[in-house]
Formats: C-alpha cells, structure tokens, sequence
C-alpha cells in the first residue's frame, strides 16, 4: 500500500515522542513493503511552500506552517487551526500524481480532519485516526478552557471533524476506550491500539557525551522527566517528590523538555533551593536517546483533574532501555495494572506525596531492585508495545 502518516511534528528536530513513534512506524511499515510518506508542519520561513526530504529511508513532506510550539495560546490555536489549509496548499498536484492507498493520522492535533477528508476524496482510500488525547475533554477538566464557552464549543467543532473523518479510531487503553464509547456510543469505529515503540533500539552508552561528568552527578541514582512540561503533567507534583528526597543525598532529579511550565519549575528549583533538581532544555530526539541510556529511573505525572486515561509515549523509551518507571497518575487510570502486574515501576495517585516518596526511597538506595524493575519494564514492552503489532493492527483496518 501506499500509506501518508500525518503528524503534527516530526524528526530530525522535535523532541516530542509522538514525533518518534510516526518515525519508527513508518520504518515498520517500509519493512513491511508498504511506501510511506509522512506529513507534517515545517517552519514558516522555508522558501518553498513543501519540502521534499528523506530520514533513516522515511520520505517526508514537510508544508510551510506557522509555529505551533513556543507561541502563547491564541497563536498556537490560530496556527493549528490552519494545519489542513496550509497542507493542503502545497500537497494536491502530488497525491493527484501519486495517490495513496491509507491515511494514517495522530491526534493531537485535532485538526487534520479536513485535510484527511480531502486526501479520501481525492484517493477514495481509507483512515486511521491514532487518537492519544482527548482534546478539549482534558483542558477543560484541567481549568483551563470553561465547558459551554465558545472556545470550547469552537474546540469540540474540529474534535468532531477530526473523528468523523476516520473509518477507525485506536484507542491507548480499555478505560479510554470505555470513556470515549460512552461518550460517543457506537458512532465511531473503535478499538484499543497501544503505544508502542522499535523494542530492538536500545544504544550502546556513548563515552564522549557522559552525562554524569558534564553536570556532577557521578555516584547519583538519576531521576529524570523528559517531555513535555505542561499543565497536563502538573510538573508541582514531581518537584513536591524531588524536595521531599532532598535527605536522599545519592538522588538527583532531572527533568528535561519545554512546555507551559517551564518557568515554574525554574522558579521553584531557586525559591526552594532544590540542589537535587536540574533543568534541562530539549534535545534532540539522537541526544534525547543517549541521555536515556545513562539515567536510573523514568518519571512521569498526570495531573489528578484528569478524566481520560493517558498513557505517556515517554514510558515507552524508559522500557527500551531497562529504566524502572516511577509514575503518577489520576485516579483510576487504568496504565497502574500494567506496570504494577508486571513489576516494571511503581505508579500512585497524583496526591499520594507520602507512598510516592516511598517508592522514590526504594528505587534510589537497592540497587537490586532497582535493576530488576527495570528488566521487567523491558519484558512488558516486547511482550505488549512493539511496533510491529501497532503496525499489524492499523494496516488490517485499513484493508477492512
């Protein structure tokens, strides 16, 4: 087949790990003998309304676009708002020239829809719709966009457009797909697709880029965050667990990305003085990568305002290579049964600050322990993750 994927960032430069998952998909499905092409937003000065290039044997289609990231809201949510436009702009005379077979596109962001109705028409072909985040759903549970206002109702408009514009919607997890059932009935078609990752892409650790030296941190057992610092991932909740191991003197946390709350976390490493936190700016993904491979133990938080059930594609990278998982979550989310079943990390409600400490104690002083966490995080990540049963279950969709 010939398949377009359609992200709203991509490689060589982000750092988002949905970013990395389209990549490592598109190198399955090239394994597979399908073609692929992947769609994304470049950047708004590029001379040339669509730009042709190639990664790791992935061909990318990259159409000029305002920035999306870095921007205060209002302009993020104009940019967004005109990702199909400006796609479609530069695309048209190819996919005429060479159509494709599937569409394949993530979400967020929630607005590709008119973009993937346009390829369908063009093509007579089907979709996918790999949904991770029920926008607005989240924000306005988070506060920050009031229910019934008219950037709500102007949000749930594209949402809308964006599903119907699928022939079949992967959900990460049962309790998401419950949600989203419930909420939509049988409207859509529905299922379960994980997260995954390339299980065979563990580095061997590069000597000449020694995390440890560069920032002091030999003899420490390193906590780190990396991905995206946002309102979604109440980033207070992990410096709450990185002052309280403070009297831990061999742990040290770092986080590492970009986001709404960077500054906050800046402002609360100098106010509380936490010589046990740094901070980090994003990487890129070849860096990101090596970093994880010289780092003790994966962190991750969700806000507990939470009502979807998140699966962060961050843990995904920590299992590749072995790192325990220690995590915080809202209530109920339903990612505590599979890491705890398996013994791959320790995972409490967002609020539990003294058991959160607890396990933080456990993964810094044994290191026995620590190590088999985070084998067993490996093994969950082959036996339910991998790219290639990802790859599997969304082409047999598309051939329904």
């Amino acid at each position: 087949m010939h398949l377009a994927i359609i992200g709203d960032d991509s490689l060589p430069n982000s750092t988002l790990v949905h970013a990395k998952m389209l990549h490592e998909l598109a190198s399955e499905l090239k394994k597979q003998g399908h073609t692929v092409v992947i769609i994304a937003p470049g950047k708004p000065k590029q001379e040339k309304r669509l730009d042709i290039s190639s990664l790791d044997g992935n061909t990318y289609w990259k159409f000029k676009s305002g920035k999306l990231r870095g921007e205060g809201k209002f302009k993020r949510a104009i940019n967004e708002t005109l990702l199909s436009f400006n796609a479609w702009l530069a695309i048209p005379h190819i996919v005429e020239k060479e159509p494709f077979d599937g569409v394949i596109y993530y979400s967020p962001s929630i607005f590709f829809g008119p973009l993937v109705n346009k390829i369908k028409a063009k093509n007579r072909c089907k979709s996918y719709l790999i949904l991770r985040d029920m926008f607005p759903q989240w924000a306005v549970d988070e506060g920050l966009i009031k229910k019934g206002s008219l950037i709500e109702k102007y949000f749930c408009y594209f949402e809308n457009v964006n599903y119907c514009a699928s022939d079949s919607i992967g959900l990460m997890s049962p309790k998401n797909l419950t949600l989203f059932t419930d909420k939509h009935q049988d409207k859509f078609n529905t299922h379960v697709l994980y997260n995954w990752a390339d299980t065979t892409a563990s580095l061997q650790r590069d000597g000449n880029a020694d995390l440890r030296e560069t920032y002091g941190l030999q003899g420490k057992v390193i906590f780190f965050y990396g991905g995206n610092i946002g309102h979604a991932q109440d980033m207070g909740n992990l410096l709450r667990l990185a002052r309280s191991m403070k009297e831990i003197t061999n742990a040290h946390f770092l986080f590492l990305g970009q986001g709404d709350e960077v500054d906050l976390v800046k402002e609360t490493i100098e106010s509380q003085r936490l010589s046990n936190t740094t901070l980090l700016a994003s990487v890129s993904q070849e860096r990101y990568k090596q970093i994880l491979t010289q780092v003790d133990v994966g962190l991750f938080s969700l806000a507990a305002s939470h009502k979807t059930h998140n699966f962060p594609g961050k843990l995904l990278g920590y299992m590749v290579e072995s790192l325990p998982i220690l995590g915080s979550i809202n209530e109920g989310n339903d990612l505590s049964e599979f890491i705890t079943d398996a013994d791959a990390g320790f995972i409490l409600v967002n609020g539990q600050d003294a058991e959160f400490f607890e396990a933080a104690k456990i993964l810094a002083v044994d290191e026995k322990r620590r190590k088999q966490i985070g084998n067993n995080a490996n093994r969950l990540l082959a036996t339910h993750f991998s790219v290639e049963s990802a790859a599997n279950t969304i082409i047999s969709n598309l051939k329904l």
